[in-house]
């Protein structure tokens, strides 16, 4: 079951592209989607939102260059998660960095990318917790 409280941010400059994009979300049933067209959009709305972004999915030509978008990513406690696609000059860190922001060189994100991408964000729930009949094993043979 899918945890419909997530909050995702859309950023393109291209209206067709941000549409599509949240179609796939919703087709994953995921409604709290926010499409802006601007870096200074997206930068206003992560860095003065009152609670984190779950997902920030982004066309790295947004930055054009000015913003290290993976950097800004890594270290931002306002996002949990971001994807950068379209991100042939992307310069990808140092390990560590997957668990946070993954980069596509995509042109946009197909329907397999996002399922694959919630999938680590949102796991299923027999996935996400132990049940309780788990527990109580570990409990008694460990």
């Amino acid at each position: 079951m899918t945890n419909k409280t997530l909050r995702i941010l859309i950023a393109d400059e291209q209206h067709f592209h941000r549409m599509k994009t949240e179609r796939l979300f919703n087709q994953l049933d995921y409604y709290r989607v926010a499409p802006v067209q601007s870096l200074a959009q997206t930068l206003t709305l992560v860095e003065y939102g009152c609670e984190p972004f779950d997902l920030v999915v982004i066309n790295a030509s947004l930055a054009g260059g000015a913003l290290d978008l993976p950097g800004f990513f890594l270290d931002n406690r306002q996002v949990r998660h971001a994807l950068i696609y379209a991100g042939r000059q992307v310069q990808v860190p140092a390990a560590g960095f997957q668990q946070k922001v993954q980069i596509s060189h995509a042109a946009l994100p197909d329907f397999a990318s996002i399922q694959q991408l919630m999938t680590r964000i949102d796991p299923p729930a027999c996935e996400a917790a132990p049940s309780l009949n788990q527990e109580r094993y570990r409990q008694r043979i460990g």
